[in-house]
């Protein structure tokens, strides 16, 4: 059986990326770091016990997820719906075998898409704080969102096949013979 990782290791590796993450789901900022701070309880306590470390980024990614759908189920509504958001409710495994794709493949777009995407979805700004940093209207901000995702989107079918399940979720990647640009 292998060691338990460190505990203060873990969370310094992947507390900016679950900060990121939360907020690209929960656009108050107070509810993010309570939501961070109940995470990194859950991690405390349920670190011990992960049979496999091997699958410990799947299971801090699901921990976040189902923090998320806690924190809104105890405000009575539903969590957003990530309209083009395409890989947001997948496989956290196959979310995992992407996650090395994304920064290369961001960094294949134009110099201001690849800034736009790395700030917000990378980094977890909120849209509208982006906006009005950068003296841009909101709407034409996630209009320019929506287009650099899909634009994102379009580098990752050129180099893999996604099977996408029943429910829309992401559940099989394969290779193109071609190979893969960037990634």
């Amino acid at each position: 059986m292998s060691q338990t990782p460190d505990l203060t290791a873990v969370w310094s590796a992947y507390r900016d990326r679950l900060k990121a993450f939360l907020h690209a789901r929960v656009s108050n900022h107070a509810d993010v770091d309570d939501l961070l701070q109940d995470i990194s309880i859950k991690v405390f306590t349920g670190l011990p016990d992960l049979a496999d470390h091997t699958k410990l980024q799947p299971w801090l990614f699901q921990t976040a997820n189902r923090a998320i759908i806690d924190h809104y189920r105890r405000q009575g509504r539903a969590a957003p719906n990530p309209d083009d958001l395409w890989y947001a409710d997948d496989d956290p495994i196959l979310r995992h075998q992407l996650e090395a794709c994304v920064a290369p493949f961001i960094k294949a777009l134009p110099q201001d898409t690849a800034a736009l995407l790395t700030e917000i979805d990378l980094n977890g700004t909120p849209q509208r704080a982006y906006a009005e940093a950068h003296d841009i209207p909101y709407s034409t901000l996630k209009s320019r969102v929506t287009k650099a995702r899909s634009d994102l989107r379009d580098l990752f079918d050129s180099c893999c096949k996604f099977t996408i399940d029943a429910r829309g979720g992401l559940s099989e990647i394969e290779r193109k013979s071609n190979g893969c640009g960037p990634c």
